[in-house]
């Protein structure tokens, strides 16, 4: 189990500032979404966490570690990052593309141990896409490959994961059950951080949410205390009822304001 620690996180690019301070500290055993509108800076926040981004000032810690001083494989095995938008260019078996998830354990011309097959087939098996092992990435449906691409940063291991946008292209069958998935994992007792647009799927699954608006951190705490009336009016421009049903939080957009 690990611990994230944001603080006083400032991120420029080019000559605009994208990121104005955020502190924030997380823990394992809970799922924490980022929401916030298009352009807010939540996936540069994600790629900040993951080492992707050069910091303007602030610092990221993962128990007590900087990302900038980690060697980029061991900072792998400890956050698997799984980014939006991702394609796949090559003929790979889904399978194969799975077991690219392993290469931060892997030392340079080793092959993959049994350990690792293991890692693999759990992975396959907990994004539901056992059946597609032998299929060829490339000739997959958007949802089917999605998932093959959440099976990749399952198969890391690692006790953090970031996954950015991963409802894009999902049925809603599949983004319920990933949904479970990830809520699945932090119950285990790993770091889960999703980045979502969906703030239907964030009220019902997520344990804590981090608004984000104008690289600025708005509101960090439990769904019903971040998705009000005077918070998604302010930064989403829309009116939304919210409730229970079927003893599940609902967030509806109903305007805009």
């Amino acid at each position: 189990m690990v611990t994230l620690a944001i603080e006083a996180l400032r991120i420029t690019l080019g000559r605009t500032e994208v990121l104005h301070g955020i502190d924030a500290t997380i823990r394992p055993g809970a799922l924490v979404g980022v929401i916030g509108p298009n352009g807010a800076g939540k996936s540069t926040l994600a790629r900040a966490i993951t080492g992707l981004v050069p910091l303007a000032s602030g610092r990221v810690t993962i128990d007590g570690d900087d990302i900038g001083g980690l060697p980029r494989a061991r900072l792998a095995r400890r956050i698997a990052y799984l980014p939006q938008g991702q394609t796949v260019h090559w003929p790979l078996t889904v399978e194969r593309l799975v077991a690219l998830g392993r290469l931060p354990h892997l030392a340079p011309f080793s092959t993959v141990s049994a350990t690792d097959a293991l890692a693999i087939e759990r992975a396959m098996e907990r994004a539901d896409i056992l059946p597609l092992r032998r299929r060829i990435v490339t000739q997959l449906s958007g949802g089917e490959r999605a998932r093959a691409l959440i099976a990749r940063a399952l198969a890391v291991e690692a006790p953090a994961l970031v996954v950015d946008e991963p409802l894009a292209a999902l049925d809603p069958g599949h983004q319920l059950q990933l949904m479970e998935l990830l809520k699945a994992e932090a119950e285990t007792g790993s770091l889960v951080i999703a980045v979502l647009h969906d703030l239907a799927m964030a009220a019902r699954f997520c344990d804590r949410l981090i608004l984000i608006h104008e690289g600025r951190l708005i509101a960090d705490g439990a769904p019903e205390a971040v998705m009000t009336a005077e918070y998604l009016r302010h930064c989403y421009n829309i009116r939304a009822w919210t409730g229970l049903i079927e003893g599940q939080p609902v967030v509806l957009p109903l305007s805009r304001s």
